[in-house]
């Protein structure tokens, strides 16, 4: 896990300070060469697997993990050759043979740059989006990073918003597709490649995250046996590190089946961190403490289980870091509880796996019950609610499935489609990579994805429950899990805390540029209505922080008032 930028064409002497402004991410050291930079998080061979890596006359910079890199290298009789423990290195002898359809061979999470050794080079993205990169085309010249932050620290793009994606961002908490808050800046889409020449983007393609060949029908008992062999070896291979790994554990199952499968395959306790509600129940607004549930999944597998609160305090303090970490926003406020596990789990782990991408694979929300019911039973399209009709068809555009799925699998390719890789795998990234910690989702493997979502509907959704086969396997691998429990999901109660303040905050809110650009007058309006007040403070303070260059306690201040 690190951060990446380079200059394809154009001035190298930006890349200097683009991987400056990305040391976070890569807190052990960093190494420039020519127009490509790489800021090293080092998690697989310490000593020798610095980038840009060259080998057989390509060269790379990737931010990510390749989970199969000894299977690529045993598969294709690398061993004699190979030079380091990278697991970059087998890729790059592939690519000198194949060139970038090497990429199609990749099993893990991923954003780089690729020059083969005929010059051609491409950056791609892996399909699910998990790993993050940014693209930016100008001059003849085509320059990429990890972070928007890398662009403005250059000089190479000043920061103004995107009128239409900050809409998004208020009716969705994330934006959809390639849109960023920055005007001129996108991102590349999970699974796209794309090949530069001559300081311009000559051709792309995607690819999808996943097989979609039904499997065939095998019936309970041999399902619950192919379920347990792809998660075991998903688990398996992203464990795979030189350094501390353990996990996240919510209450939920997801979180749970990695525990377990955890346990299961090391030796010694798995480290597991929980973040509970430091409050009292009459004041979290229907947020769930999921701490009882995680301490008897972690008894019952003897899990080394630490546990952290988030409480209103933690509210305040956090929230001016968190929209400083994401330049490039989501609102979800799942970020700062994340924020505050990653700084607990920070100097303990550098490796953390988590649960991410189950719901969407096993058809875990309640959205995809409701979108199988008729009408006149409460049915209802999985598509978000509130949304201007502008977003609305943004969305919809985004989400639009491909010929052939099932109505419940249209419903999980939007989630997959919007929101996983804007919101979720977001937060996910930036939430630990301020802490300089890699964050991990066995759940997103690509075979474990080809199994689940090819599934047929009754083994994901049955008895009004949903993940209904995976619930079934934890139901016999870790009872103390409560499979069959209802889902609470993981609110925040945000709204309690801001409330005693929104008036206070609502006579300042509408003095900030980006603010006044978005909302014009509706502003103060936005910020005395409950349920729209959290979305609209967030974006207010990183309107601060990223674009009129305020520090985050600062912007958070301003906001407050003296007495903030």
């Amino acid at each position: 896990m690190c951060g990446i930028a380079g200059m394809l064409g154009g001035d190298a002497s930006v890349v200097g300070p683009m991987i400056g402004a990305l040391t976070h991410r890569g807190p052990d050291g960093v190494r420039i060469e020519g127009g490509l930079a790489h800021a090293r998080l080092s998690i697989i061979d310490l000593d020798s697997g610095w980038q840009p890596l060259r080998a057989a006359g390509a060269t790379v910079v990737g931010n990510g993990e390749l989970y199969n890199y000894i299977e690529l290298a045993a598969e294709f009789g690398l061993g004699g050759v190979l030079a380091t423990g990278s697991d970059y290195e087998p890729f790059l002898h592939l690519a000198a043979r194949e060139g970038p359809a090497a990429i199609g061979r990749l099993r893990g999470m991923y954003a780089l740059c690729l020059v083969g050794p005929d010059g051609r080079t491409v950056l791609a993205r892996d399909p699910f989006g998990i790993k993050p990169l940014y693209i930016l085309e100008q001059d003849s010249a085509v320059a990429f990073a990890s972070e928007p932050r890398a662009f403005f620290a250059a000089g190479l793009l000043n920061p103004t918003i995107d009128v239409e994606a900050a809409h998004q961002l208020l009716d969705l908490n994330y934006t959809l597709g390639e849109r960023t808050l920055f005007a001129g800046l996108r991102r590349l889409a999970p699974g796209e490649v794309v090949e530069v020449r001559g300081g311009r983007i000559i051709g792309s393609h995607r690819s999808a995250p996943f097989a979609r060949s039904l499997p065939r029908d095998v019936g309970e008992a041999g399902l619950l046996g192919q379920l347990d062999a792809v998660l075991e070896d998903s688990v398996r291979v992203h464990q795979r590190a030189d350094v501390p790994y353990g996990l996240f554990l919510s209450g939920g199952i997801d979180s749970a089946t990695i525990a377990t499968l955890m346990a299961r395959l090391s030796e010694r306790p798995v480290t597991a961190f929980t973040c509970g509600f430091d409050a009292p129940r009459s004041q979290r607004g229907g947020a769930a403490d999921e701490r009882a549930a995680a301490e008897a999944v972690a008894k019952a597998l003897n899990l080394d289980w630490r546990e952290t609160t988030f409480g209103e305090a933690d509210f305040w303090r956090i929230l001016p870091q968190v929209a400083w970490a994401f330049d490039d926003p989501t609102a979800d406020y799942a970020t700062l509880p994340t924020y505050k596990l990653a700084e607990a789990a920070k100097g303990t782990l550098t490796v953390v796996l988590t649960g991410e991408g189950g719901d969407e694979l096993f058809a875990g929300y309640g959205r995809y019950r409701r979108a199988l019911r008729p009408a006149w039973l409460g049915g209802r399209p999985a598509e978000p609610r509130g949304a201007s009709p502008a977003t609305l068809a943004a969305w919809r555009d985004a989400a639009r499935p491909p010929p052939g799925l099932t109505r419940l699998q249209q419903a999980q390719w939007a989630d997959i489609a919007t929101w996983l890789p804007n919101d979720l795998l977001l937060k996910l990234d930036r939430c630990l990579m301020a802490h300089g910690l890699e964050g991990r989702t066995p759940f997103l493997d690509r075979e474990v994805a080809a199994f689940a979502f090819a599934l047929p509907d009754r083994f994901k959704i049955r008895g009004g429950h949903g993940k209904w086969l995976l619930r079934k396997w934890l139901e016999r691998a870790c009872p103390a899990a409560r499979p069959w429990a209802r889902k609470q999901g993981f609110t925040v109660p945000v709204e309690a805390w801001i409330a005693p303040r929104a008036a206070d905050i609502a006579a300042r809110i509408g003095r900030i540029e980006a603010v006044r650009q978005v909302l014009g007058d509706e502003a103060a309006g936005r910020m005395a209505a409950p349920g729209r007040r959290w979305p609209l403070l967030f974006f207010a303070v990183w309107a601060l922080i990223h674009l009129e260059g305020a520090q985050p306690n600062g912007a958070l201040a301003a906001l407050m008032g003296d007495g903030g």
